[in-house]
């Protein structure tokens, strides 16, 4: 009996998000298929690479990455060198130093640190803050109005702080907004609406539904992406046609399995290799069940999910 190949179509389309100025600008999202489907039509946008810094230098990094910036002095140095390996779309910067519970870094120093990179760098730069949300309304709020013009993203807009941080971002500078939630797909749902309500065009909002490492409660994550993008592209909710972004290397490169030592677990092979596995697979299985970036560390890592999208696009 012959196969004959039915195609399965949408209405509803993805917004294209549109991250940094210039040629090296990327956009985000537009998709009206699930993602690699490329059987039921074209991919509009391949999902996109970003790397992640911090502050803080190279000092709570792990040692296999430390290598890769040898003779980096500043934060702007580590991310001009970040952006030149293959397979990068974009620089994440992240503003751990500020959180309070740790260096406690004044909102002035990780502006500037932000401004620095801004300028040192030619590809679109996300901001993500310290993780707490009193510093993080302040932080994130004047790093949007210094960098006016270069259409960052901003990361996050909670719940407990969206409207200082979406306003500023979205309405006062206009910047865009990540808005994060906890692995649920009916809070992911409210935050854009609250966004909504204040003003801000949803075209300017990409949304971070939550993130885990591979094997440490991943299910809800992949699950709650497929039910994202299925209500999305199925329902045409208007609420939930925004790409999504997975910050991937904050959570695999602290879990044991990329970070205990080779003494400490010395049959489970080389550090290195196993971080790199970690964040391959985790990044893999998010891209494939629907996020249209994520965000990763290692360089042998980004040139690994950059080959499988540009084949698989």
């Amino acid at each position: 009996m012959p196969f004959t190949k039915k195609l399965q179509k949408f209405n509803a389309t993805i917004r294209t998000v549109e991250l940094g100025t210039g040629e090296k600008a990327v956009k985000l999202g537009g998709g009206s298929t699930f993602p690699f489907y490329t059987f039921d039509g074209p991919t509009a946008n391949p999902a996109k690479i970003g790397i992640e810094i911090s502050d803080m230098g190279l000092e709570n990094e792990p040692d296999c990455i430390k290598a890769f910036y040898e003779g980096c002095g500043s934060v702007a140095e580590i991310a001009k060198k970040a952006a030149s390996f293959e397979g990068v779309d974009f620089v994440v910067l992240k503003l751990e130093g500020g959180d309070p519970n740790g260096a406690d870094k004044p909102v002035e120093e990780l502006v500037n640190v932000a401004k620095e990179v801004s300028e040192a760098i030619d590809l679109p730069l996300v901001v993500e803050g310290c993780k707490n949300v009193q510093k993080d309304a302040e932080l994130l709020s004047k790093v949007a109005e210094a960098l006016q013009g270069k259409n960052v993203l901003l990361l996050s807009a909670r719940e407990e702080d969206y409207k200082n941080i979406a306003a500023a971002a979205g309405l006062a500078y206009d910047q865009l907004i990540g808005a994060e939630s906890a692995v649920d797909i009916n809070l992911a749902k409210q935050l854009n609406v609250l966004i909504k309500q204040l003003g801000v065009d949803l075209g300017k909002v990409v949304m971070n539904v939550g993130s885990a490492a591979a094997g440490y409660g991943f299910d809800y994550v992949i699950s709650t992406m497929d039910r994202v993008r299925a209500a999305a592209l199925g329902q045409a909710d208007d609420s939930l046609l925004m790409p999504v972004i997975t910050p991937v290397s904050s959570e695999t490169w602290t879990v044991k399995e990329a970070s205990a030592s080779e003494e400490d677990a010395p049959g489970w092979g080389p550090v290195e290799e196993r971080g790199i596995d970690m964040e391959v697979e985790t990044a893999v299985a998010c891209l494939t069940c629907g996020s249209d970036a994520v965000i990763l560390k290692h360089p042998t890592s980004i040139a690994t999910v950059s080959k499988m999208i540009q084949a698989l696009s």
